[in-house]
């Protein structure tokens, strides 16, 4: 008689992990303006940390009067696995030990660089080779120094995610680059307004054409937030009809002009502090 066939064990992901595993918190970050919780999650003998922002510790905002920053967080997530660059870590809305939250996988920052090689402020009138301008800042005592960031392919593609999702805080704080060459955006609970808010640091590029790899991934989203398919469906769960809407005039805006979009000068374009 033959032995029996032995199936391999069945490998949990990362989505299913932070859905389905058991919660603990460890530590809360208290930078941050609303409640996050440092946390670790455990599911089937896998083990990781993560950020668990629960829907009764936001602030209300009176420009963000619809849904939860904790769902606005997770539509990002899935605009960005839409686009296939994966700019954003997974995350899921899920409950928790304070209720249902936003879960998002915790990413280490690499120490060496920390951010610190993609923004800078130089006492120039032009940005150098490699650098692109965002425009000048007070630093004190009368002084002017020259916000830049890095001509860098991450940040281009995080600037075309900014635009389609409209997000409203895009700080230096909330770009996290890994030691293994990843670039990863967090803290997307201002995103999917149905007015132009587009805020960020990553204005080097407005006016210029999109590559050829963001046009076709902006047709790919076309797609996928057609009335009836996945994305839009997906997205109907978390943000309102409004918001996709706009969404989708967003991506076609960008396809129809072929540029990156500019400040509007309706609303302040950036951040600040920058960090």
């Amino acid at each position: 008689m033959s032995a029996p066939e032995r199936i391999p064990p069945r490998s949990v992901t990362t989505a299913e992990l932070l859905a389905k595993g058991e919660l603990k918190v460890r530590g809360r970050i208290r930078e941050a303006s609303n409640a996050v919780l440092y946390c670790s999650v455990s599911y089937e003998g896998r083990d990781v940390f993560c950020v668990y922002k629960p829907v009764a510790g936001e602030r209300p905002l009176w420009d963000f009067p619809d849904g939860t920053l904790a769902q606005r967080e997770v539509a990002a997530y899935e605009v960005s696995e839409a686009t296939g660059w994966g700019l954003v870590p997974t995350t899921v809305l899920r409950d928790g030990p304070y209720g249902e939250g936003m879960c998002q996988l915790w990413v280490e920052a690499s120490p060496e660089d920390d951010g610190a090689g993609l923004l800078a402020l130089v006492d120039d009138e032009e940005p150098a080779e490699g650098w692109k301008a965002i425009g000048f800042a007070e630093v004190g005592e009368g002084r002017t120094a020259l916000l830049v960031h890095a001509d860098d392919t991450r940040l281009r593609r995080l600037a075309v995610l900014d635009a389609v999702i409209n997000n409203a805080d895009r700080k230096g704080g909330h770009l996290l680059p890994t030691g293994e060459g990843r670039l990863y955006g967090i803290d997307h609970g201002v995103t999917f307004n149905a007015d132009n808010k587009l805020r960020t640091l990553l204005w080097g590029w407005a006016g210029e054409p999109l590559t050829p790899e963001a046009v076709d991934v902006l047709a790919s989203l076309r797609d996928g937030l057609a009335s009836g398919a996945p994305l839009a469906t997906r997205l109907a769960e978390l943000i309102t009809t409004a918001e996709i809407d706009a969404t989708r005039d967003r991506v076609e805006a960008m396809l129809v002009s072929g540029k990156h979009p500019e400040p509007s000068g309706e609303w302040p374009a950036i951040p600040w502090p920058p960090v």
